[in-house]
């Protein structure tokens, strides 16, 4: 049966993606996630698209988007259609949440993120640092019903997917091999629209990699448990689920993942030498061997190798 909210199937060819949100300009995890899909995408043939994730407006900082594009280019990693700008397009998001609604399928909640630990140490539960919060479902109704004229009005409430019992995801990632996750005991409801009115990365990116054909995933670790949500909400909307692959995370001194929020180093790119010695680096975080390293290579010779070494089945430790 034809799925007309993803025109573009699997079956059209391999279309991957890299989507940066304008946080800062690219450092060396970024760079390892820009590489790793960018490969994969050559090695199969197939298309590279360039996404910026600027959803979450007071995150965007003012001309990081364009600094990303030009070390991506400085890099020689140069995507085969037009960039696509999340906060340019917000009508696709909005229509899916009222798909939802006419579901019987999302509620409003005014819950804080206080007002929710709150409710779990009553539970006797404190989540540790960077653990999921699970909601505890506070605001859910007892039966979910739907709201036409609330949806779309201002207020204070952002709006939650209602799991039904027993929601457990099970997918192969094509580095770590068979994942499990249970949505209700792992996550709970999770937001898609804040109490602000902006959509959630959970929602944004399901829209846009369906909106995209997006066959192929390749992206951080950092990103695997949120890959069940993704999955669940492309089932209840009817898109395709592409493939995944999740890449080893560069950590700093202190084991933590590079990241803008710890001050992680913009890579360097002012000329062809910085730009592959950065190269060189995520390549060698990724495993890839036997490449060429003398002086008078070139960029695009070195990205043909690395083409060539990569290996679309490879494991990661």
């Amino acid at each position: 049966m034809p799925n007309h909210q993803n025109p573009l199937s699997p079956a059209d060819g391999y279309r991957g993606r890299f989507a940066p949100s304008p946080t800062g300009p690219l450092h060396a995890g970024s760079l390892v996630a820009a590489l790793g899909s960018w490969l994969d995408a050559r090695k199969n043939q197939g298309k590279w698209l360039l996404r910026i994730e600027d959803i979450d407006a007071p995150r965007t900082v003012p001309g990081a988007d364009q600094e990303i594009m030009r070390q991506l280019l400085a890099c020689g990693l140069s995507w085969d259609e037009e960039v696509t700008w999340q906060s340019r397009y917000t009508e696709p998001y909005q229509s899916a949440l009222e798909r939802l609604n006419g579901l019987g399928m999302i509620y409003p909640c005014t819950c804080s993120r206080q007002t929710i630990l709150s409710a779990l140490e009553t539970q006797g539960i404190t989540p540790a640092r960077n653990q999921e919060i699970v909601y505890p479902g506070i605001c859910r109704p007892p039966v979910v019903r739907t709201y036409e004229c609330e949806l779309g009005s201002p207020s204070n409430s952002a709006w939650r997917l209602a799991l039904p019992p027993n929601s457990v995801i099970e997918f192969t990632d094509r580095a770590l091999g068979k994942q499990r996750q249970n949505l209700n005991q792992e996550v709970g409801d999770f937001v898609l629209r804040r109490r602000d009115g902006l959509f959630t990365y959970q929602l944004a990116v399901v829209v846009d990699d369906a909106k995209q054909g997006i066959t192929h995933v390749v992206r951080g670790q950092d990103l695997l448990g949120n890959t069940a949500r993704q999955i669940y909400l492309q089932n209840v909307l009817g898109y395709s689920t592409p493939q995944y692959l999740h890449l080893p995370l560069v950590l700093d001194q202190h084991g933590e993942k590079l990241s803008k929020q710890t001050l992680a180093s913009a890579i360097q790119t002012e000329d062809a030498k910085q730009s592959l010695n950065e190269l060189r680096k995520a390549a060698t975080h990724l495993g890839l061997q036997n490449l060429p390293d003398g002086e008078s290579v070139s960029i695009g010779e070195w990205l043909y190798a690395a083409t060539q070494a990569w290996n679309k089945s490879l494991t990661f430790s």
